[in-house]
C-alpha cells in the first residue's frame, strides 16, 4: 500500500467533441456504466492503492461534479487528516480564475501541493477508465530512477483512427524511456497510448510547473512534458488490463456498450480492487410480464414494461409497453413511453420520449438527446 504519494487529479476536461454530453458537466463528471461517473474509477485507484490525500482540480461546470464527491464519505476519504479536496478555481494576484492549461491548474492550487506531507504525486486526467493499483508503477518509478513515469496502454485496435483526441503516443527505447511523443496525431505507427497519468516527485512537479509558467507556456504534454524530454528521464510504465476513453462521442458510447460485455466487465468491476461511487438507496429494477430484456444493464429504480436489448439503463429509467430499446444510453431519470422505438441513441438525464416516437442512429454518431429534452 502506498504511504508516501499523494493523488492529483484534473476533473476540468471539456472536450467538445462530446458535444451536448459536456455542455453542462465537465468529462469527469460524465455518467457511465448505469451507475458510475468518469472520475469514479481514478479516485478509486488512488484510494485501493492506499493514498489517503487526493486534490480535484475543478473549472467549469462543476456543480454536478461537487454535488456527487460530497465530502469524499463514498471512497473512504472523509478524514481528520489528509482526505478529499475539490479545488475549485479562484481570483488572485497570480490566478485570473480561469486556467489556460493544466500547468497553468496546477500552478493555481500549488499551495495545496506544498502543504501535502507526502513525498511522491500520481497525477492524473479523468477521461481514462480502467481499474488498477498503482503500487508496482510507484516501486518501478523508484527502482529505475525516473524523473516522470507515464503509465500507458498497448492498443491494436485502431477502431478510432483519424479522430484520436486527446491521444498521446508514446515511444520508447529498450529501456523503457520515453524518446518522443505525439499528441492528436492520425498517423502515427505508435500503438503506446498515455493513460493520462504520471508520477512525479512533489519537489520536480513545483519546479516544472514554476519553470513552465515563468516562460508564459501552460500545457502539461506539449510544454512540460515534451519539452523537457531530453533532460528528464522519463520512463513508461505499461498497464495490461481493460482501458476505455472520453474522447469523443463514440469512443463513450464505445464504453459503455463495452461494459455488456463479461469479460471487460470482470476486468473493470469484479476484480480484487472495487470501483466506488456515491451510493443513492433506491428500490430494486421492476420488470412487469410484457417486458424482455437481453444483454443490458439495468441499473436501480427502473421501471420496464417493453423491450430492452444491448442498452444500457442508469436508475429510475421508465420504458413504456411497446416501447423498443436497442444498442442506446438512457441515463438517470428520463422516460421512453409506449410503442417508441429507439436504436443507436444515447438519452442524457431526464429526457421525457413521447408516445410512438422513433430515433436511430449509428454506432460511430449515436444521436444524442440533451438532457431535460422532451421530444
Amino acid at each position: 500500500m502506498i504511504r508516501d504519494a499523494f493523488g492529483l487529479v484534473y476533473a476540468g476536461e471539456q472536450n467538445m467533441n462530446l458535444r451536448e454530453l459536456v455542455y453542462h458537466r465537465t468529462v469527469g463528471a460524465l455518467p457511465v456504466g448505469g451507475r458510475y461517473r468518469a472520475i469514479d474509477f481514478v479516485l478509486s485507484n488512488m484510494v485501493n492503492s492506499g493514498i489517503r490525500n487526493v486534490g480535484v482540480i475543478a473549472q467549469r461546470s462543476y456543480h454536478s461534479l461537487m454535488d456527487h464527491l460530497g465530502s469524499g464519505k463514498e471512497w473512504d476519504l472523509s478524514r481528520k487528516e489528509d482526505g478529499l479536496f475539490i479545488l475549485p478555481p479562484f481570483s488572485s494576484s497570480e490566478n485570473r480564475g480561469e486556467y489556460q492549461g493544466i500547468v497553468d491548474a496546477i500552478k493555481g492550487v500549488m499551495s495545496y501541493v506544498r502543504r501535502s506531507k507526502q513525498q511522491y504525486c500520481i497525477f492524473s486526467g479523468s477521461y481514462s477508465i480502467y481499474n488498477s493499483t498503482y503500487d508496482d508503477a510507484l516501486s518501478y518509478h523508484i527502482e529505475t530512477g525516473a524523473d516522470i513515469t507515464m503509465l500507458y496502454s498497448v492498443e491494436e485496435n485502431d477502431f478510432f483512427r483519424g479522430e484520436r483526441y486527446n491521444d498521446v503516443r508514446l515511444h520508447l527505447n529498450d529501456e523503457g524511456r520515453l524518446i518522443d511523443m505525439e499528441v492528436n496525431s492520425a498517423l502515427s505507427d505508435s500503438k503506446m497510448v498515455g493513460l493520462d497519468t504520471y508520477i512525479i516527485r512533489k519537489e520536480l512537479l513545483e519546479y516544472l510547473v514554476e519553470d513552465c509558467a515563468s516562460r508564459g507556456k501552460h500545457l502539461f504534454v506539449s510544454d512540460l512534458l515534451m519539452g523537457n524530454i531530453n533532460r528528464l528521464k522519463i520512463m513508461g510504465y505499461r498497464h495490461e488490463g481493460y482501458v476505455g476513453r472520453l474522447h469523443s462521442v463514440a469512443s463513450y458510447y464505445k464504453l459503455n456498450m463495452d461494459m455488456l460485455r463479461p469479460d471487460i466487465s470482470g476486468d473493470l468491476f469484479y476484480g480484487d480492487n472495487q470501483i466506488y461511487t456515491k451510493i443513492k438507496d433506491e428500490v430494486p429494477a421492476k420488470y412487469s410480464k410484457t417486458s424482455n430484456v437481453k444483454n443490458s444493464l439495468v441499473a436501480n429504480g427502473c421501471i420496464i414494461e417493453g423491450e430492452v436489448e444491448d442498452s444500457v439503463l442508469f436508475r429510475s429509467v421508465y420504458v413504456g409497453k411497446g416501447a423498443k430499446i436497442k444498442n442506446s444510453i438512457i441515463m438517470q431519470d428520463s422516460e421512453v413511453y409506449n410503442n417508441s422505438d429507439l436504436e443507436y441513441v444515447i438519452l442524457d438525464k431526464s429526457v421525457n420520449i413521447r408516445q410512438g416516437r422513433r430515433l436511430v442512429g449509428d454506432k460511430v454518431f449515436p444521436v444524442i438527446i440533451r438532457k431535460g429534452a422532451i421530444v
